[in-house]
């Protein structure tokens, strides 16, 4: 078994998707950084490293029995035993990953890039170690867990505020006011009013989430700020986003 000692970790906590594990550059100010002394690294195939960074269902018991209490946090001085926690590759990307004691991996975190390094300095001799993955259903993408590529590209700060608008844009859709939406289709793209006069809740609604989904630009988030007005909820992340800081 290898490991790595004294690894800086930033967890973030319930993420099914990779994009939501933000890699070191954009840690912030108030994130909550600990300290593992010492953590398993295992190198294991492509399949089980994107199931693992893209996944919150069940790990192979295999893996888990082999990592078991081989992980350690220092905190205030003290050496706490971790029941799974372990760093895995597949020879590309690099996690952190701790399960808090279930199966699943509960908590993930990007590793700093000099510990990036020494990973791939461990692992360039190893074959992958062949885990089977557990049966589970295929997993789907939706408004509130969008696709990679709806995210490709953005800062933390650009793909925290799109996932602001859309949860505006399910709470507009769950109001089925045909009014409403294709007034806030027409703020979108004032020049297609025309077009959207005659078409249904469910036509409208799709083509205005169709075409915000790409890309992060100014009219985006004019959109969002204007779709969360008077929305307490809405407002309040609205405003953590926009005085965020990166370290």
């Amino acid at each position: 078994m290898m490991y790595l000692h004294d690894v800086w970790v930033n967890w973030f906590e319930g993420e099914e998707n990779g994009y939501n594990v933000c890699h070191f550059h954009e840690w912030r100010k108030d994130d909550t950084i600990e300290l593992l002394d010492q953590v398993p690294v295992l190198k294991v195939t492509k399949d089980l490293y994107d199931y693992i960074e893209n996944g919150l269902t069940d790990l192979p018991e295999s893996l888990l029995n082999d990592v078991f209490q081989k992980a350690y946090l220092r905190k205030n001085h003290e050496r706490i035993q971790l029941d799974y926690c372990f760093i895995i590759t597949d020879g590309i990307g690099i996690l952190a990953v701790d399960t808090l004691g279930y199966q699943i991996p509960m908590r993930k975190s990007r590793i700093i890039p000099r510990q990036e390094q020494l990973v791939y300095e461990m692992i360039a001799e190893e074959n992958p170690i062949k885990y089977s993955i557990p049966k589970h259903p295929k997993k789907e993408h939706h408004i509130m867990s969008p696709e990679p590529e709806v995210m490709m590209g953005l800062t933390r700060k650009e793909r925290q505020l799109k996932q602001l608008l859309f949860l505006a844009l399910d709470h507009l859709y769950t109001s089925k006011n045909t009014g409403q939406v294709r007034y806030w289709y027409t703020e979108w793209a004032p020049g297609h009013y025309s077009t959207i006069r005659t078409k249904s809740f469910e036509e409208i609604w799709n083509q205005l989430y169709e075409e915000v989904k790409l890309g992060w630009t100014e009219k985006h988030e004019k959109l969002c700020e204007a779709l969360i007005k008077g929305e307490p909820y809405f407002e309040k992340l609205w405003e953590m986003e926009k005085g965020s800081k990166v370290n």
